[in-house]
């Protein structure tokens, strides 16, 4: 059996760097994926920042590094392909040594009511935001209990991930549902190997693929009225992408290094 650390005596400073760990982040080419990996970095990891838009990837690891003494890389992944995701595991350890942290955030959430919804948009929505976060993980997972030396699996839930939300994301909820679960079950499977399993779930948070996604649906818009989360925030605002971050950063840092299997909720009390 794997036994954490005892980190009492240990600074803050310590517990929150990440230098010397490599870092995956899935769906960072933007958003809440390019806020993490900018976070991640500045712990102190060698970042890579994987998306399904290589230019994109290569743009948000260039800003990385542009902020001084980062190391980041952008690399091409589709984590609907298991060969992908597969290779983008190995380069991490090729590239940097060592892959200790890897955080699931690609997610996909298309609007078609239960009565439109298609087969292959329920399957495509499934295939990205459950089956990848499966697929991630084991390759993860298989390469730090290679390693013997532990690691941390981050999962981008949602609030969705927890109660129903607007009308036309039945293959979304469902699908954060299922992350919800799965992070508990691999929490279990994983301790053993010194991996801990996470998941953070937030609330709606301005971002260029939700502001697409309003372009793209004319029946909805960016107000209160069609996005309850702007109009159940306690805390006077909405999220933003770096309000994600850092709550990723305490689950990868060795502040969190008690808990695994917890999902936690960055939603401004929005699901209390």
């Amino acid at each position: 059996m794997f036994a954490v650390a005892d980190v009492t005596d240990r600074s803050i400073s310590d517990l929150v760097s990440l230098a010397g760990r490599t870092a995956v982040v899935t769906g960072a080419g933007r958003g809440l994926g390019k806020a993490i990996a900018l976070r991640l970095a500045e712990a102190g990891a060698a970042v890579l920042v994987a998306d399904i838009d290589l230019e994109l990837a290569r743009a948000a690891a260039a800003d990385i590094v542009a902020r001084g003494q980062r190391r980041a890389t952008g690399i091409f992944m589709d984590v609907a392909d298991t060969a992908s995701v597969r290779a983008a595991a190995d380069l991490a350890v090729s590239t940097y040594g060592s892959l200790d942290i890897w955080v699931n955030n690609a997610g996909i959430f298309p609007s078609l009511r239960v009565a439109e919804m298609t087969d292959q948009v329920w399957d495509q929505v499934l295939d990205i935001n459950t089956r990848g976060v499966f697929v991630g993980s084991r390759e993860a997972s298989v390469r730090m209990m290679a390693a013997g030396h532990g690691g941390v699996i981050v999962n981008i839930v949602s609030t969705a991930g927890f109660r129903g939300v607007a009308p036309g994301l039945s293959a979304y909820v469902s699908s954060k549902h299922a992350v919800c679960g799965l992070t508990k079950q691999m929490a279990l499977e994983l301790a053993p190997h010194g991996i801990r399993v996470l998941g953070v779930a937030p609330t709606y948070c301005v971002t260029e693929g939700n502001q697409i996604a309003a372009s793209q649906n004319p029946d909805r818009a960016n107000t209160a009225a069609d996005i309850p989360a702007i109009a159940n925030s306690r805390l006077g605002r909405v999220g933003v992408p770096d309000d994600i971050a850092r709550a990723v950063l305490f689950c990868a840092s060795d502040m969190s290094i008690f808990m695994t299997g917890s999902t936690l909720l960055a939603d401004a009390g929005e699901t209390i």
